[in-house]
């Protein structure tokens, strides 16, 4: 529950409230927005010739020196909120004071419990770097080490938190070592559970595999998942998505968690929906929320989100809206927006890659899986099972070499369906949506906020078509680049020196004699099956004269085509040249193995 704080004078065994005459005194003080005693000013020296006559029970009158009253003053002054009824997650004032009361010679009698959460709260806001658990395989970068002491920190609390680093700086791999430290070190008695978009449970599935693979991890997902629910608590993390958590709340709220993780947390902005309703009901110990999008960009989506991390910490909604959203909103109040700061502020960690630049390699690359909707897969399967079925007669007939025409266009149809079905101009298809179309437009929305200048690169000129319907109703300004386009330099001046944040570029057109520094992040919608191509686009804004890190995003749909060919890429580079060159004839470098990959049923 909430507490508050008391300054109690005994004189001759009578008690006298400093309360009142500190809060007068400090109204006559230069206060900061932060709520001390502003810097450059001498409080001893305004307070040195002072003395204040206290009525005192009884009727007498107590003289207090001004000089003595000094150390009081500024505690007090820094602390003020504690005397008019705080939260637990302000505790973190609580020890100077003490410290304060310590150097007047007057004890501290608040119990060593607050005291202790005052310390552990002060330990939090000094952000510690912590070596990662045994059981993390991955080697943090000094700000990723930074972020996990921190998360360990704020899970010393009690309180919840929000890691809001930009995107491509690592959340996944620092919870993951949280993870680790509390399921794996710490040995864990219960789960914890994770909430993600749809689209990226294949990535957290990857990267746990890639970087705690001893952490028993189950993704409740697709109509049978309801088998696995017996087997929730053999696992150390739990992944569910958002449009799932209705559907399955009964058994998620019957499960008591060790962390709750939100991931694309700024999804729950509406307090009134039912997504955030529900993520009310679950029970953890620790509540955790991932964001690449600024939080503080909507003090509505704050409020929403902090309600849920650390309930009660900015009040409820009205007087949030009273006390900070419209005189920050509405009239640039900058003591409102100091004193909002400093209450969130403990419990946000958000790093760009501009402070941490110098952290990070020249070039980062991360490999982005996409989980397909159920409509999507299943209409994957249908088309893989039928162009399985025509290249396996293709070459019983005619021979593998023979079959080339077949194989390229049962892959491309493959392909189009993991881009978009839209692609295979059929109305019926079309209705099964795009994943990865959606994880392109949030990754966007999030890039675009930070600022970044993005190249977004795809094999398919109807595809870039589909990606800038989505662009021009976001109002966003883009250049587009294809092998249509007649004036090259004007497309690429317009974004080397305009203020399109986006270049949309087809790979022929974007394949040679580009030079775009002006980009830091490179999107590479669709896999190619030529690697020395993907170099190619990569190093379009990877190039002499590019003075910020490059972060390139391969989007792959998990579980298709795109995952085998990748994973062909790794064995079979030539493969992949003599194959998908654009030449009609020369040699075909798959094996029936290989077809098989290919053409695998989705996982």
């Amino acid at each position: 529950g909430w507490f508050s704080a008391g300054l109690t004078l005994e004189v001759d065994g009578q008690s006298l409230d400093l309360a009142p005459l500190l809060r007068a005194i400090a109204a006559t003080l230069p206060i900061d927005a932060e709520g001390r005693v502003e810097a450059d000013f001498d409080l001893a020296e305004y307070l040195e010739d002072m003395v204040l006559y206290q009525r005192l029970p009884d009727g007498r009158h107590a003289p207090l020196t001004g000089a003595r009253l000094a150390p009081l003053v500024e505690a007090f002054c820094a602390a003020m909120r504690l005397f008019d009824g705080a939260h637990p997650a302000e505790a973190a004032g609580l020890r100077d004071l003490a410290e304060a009361l310590e150097g007047c010679g007057a004890p501290f009698t608040g119990g060593a419990a607050l005291l202790d959460l005052a310390d552990r709260l002060r330990a939090l806001a000094a952000a510690p770097m912590a070596e990662p658990p045994a059981a993390l395989t991955a080697t943090l970068r000094p700000y990723q080490k930074t972020g996990y002491g921190w998360l360990k920190a704020l899970a010393a609390t009690g309180f919840g938190g929000a890691l809001a680093d930009d995107m491509g700086l690592g959340k996944t791999v620092q919870t993951l070592a949280l993870l680790a430290d509390r399921h794996l070190a710490q040995g864990a008695d219960r789960p914890s559970l994770l909430i993600a978009p749809t689209s990226l449970v294949g990535t957290w599935l990857a990267e746990a595999a890639r970087f705690a693979p001893d952490l028993r991890t189950l993704a409740l997902r697709g109509p049978g998942r309801a088998a696995d629910f017996d087997r929730i608590a053999a696992h150390h993390l739990v992944i569910s998505t958002y449009p799932l958590l209705h559907r399955d709340l009964a058994v998620l709220k019957a499960q008591a968690w060790e962390i709750i993780i939100l991931d694309e947390a700024q999804a729950v902005k509406n307090p009134a929906a039912a997504v955030a309703k529900h993520i009310r009901a679950l029970q953890g110990r620790m509540r955790l929320a991932l964001s690449g999008t600024p939080l503080e960009n909507s003090l509505e989506d704050l409020w929403a989100l902090y309600d849920w991390l650390i309930p009660g910490l900015l009040g409820d909604r009205k007087s949030f809206r009273t006390q900070f959203r419209i005189p920050i909103e509405r009239e640039g109040d900058a003591g409102a927006q100091a004193r909002l700061n400093a209450r969130v502020r403990p419990f946000l960690l958000r790093r760009t890659k501009a402070e941490v630049a110098a952290d990070l390699p020249e070039k980062t690359e991360i490999a982005d899986l996409v989980s397909l909707g159920e409509r999507q897969r299943a209409l994957y399967e249908t088309i893989r099972a039928t162009m399985d079925a025509r290249v396996r007669a293709a070459i019983a007939a005619r021979g593998l070499a023979a079959s080339r025409i077949t194989i390229l266009d049962a892959l491309l149809k493959l392909r189009q369906v993991c881009c978009d079905p839209a692609l295979l101009k059929d109305d019926t298809a079309a209705k099964a949506g795009s994943a990865k179309r959606e994880r392109l437009m949030a990754l966007l929305e999030e890039l675009i906020a930070e600022g970044r200048r993005v190249l977004v690169f795809s094999q398919f000129v109807a595809m870039l078509r589909l990606i800038e319907a989505d662009v021009q109703a976001r109002g966003w300004r883009y250049a587009w680049l294809t092998g249509a386009t007649r004036d090259r330099d004007a497309a690429v001046a317009d974004f080397q020196h305009g203020d399109a944040p986006l270049f949309l570029i087809s790979l022929k057109a974007g394949g040679v004699g580009l030079t775009l520094t002006a980009a830091d992040t490179v999107i590479l919608y669709d896999p190619w099956w030529n690697p020395a191509v993907e170099r190619q686009a990569m190093d379009r804004a990877h190039r002499i004269g590019q003075r910020r890190a490059v972060f390139v995003h391969r989007l792959v749909a998990e579980g298709t085509v795109e995952q085998a060919i990748v994973a062909l890429q790794a064995r079979k580079q030539a493969m992949a040249d003599a194959l998908f060159d654009g030449e009609a004839g020369g040699p075909l470098a798959l094996s029936e193995d290989d077809l098989a990959l290919l053409f695998a049923p989705s996982a």
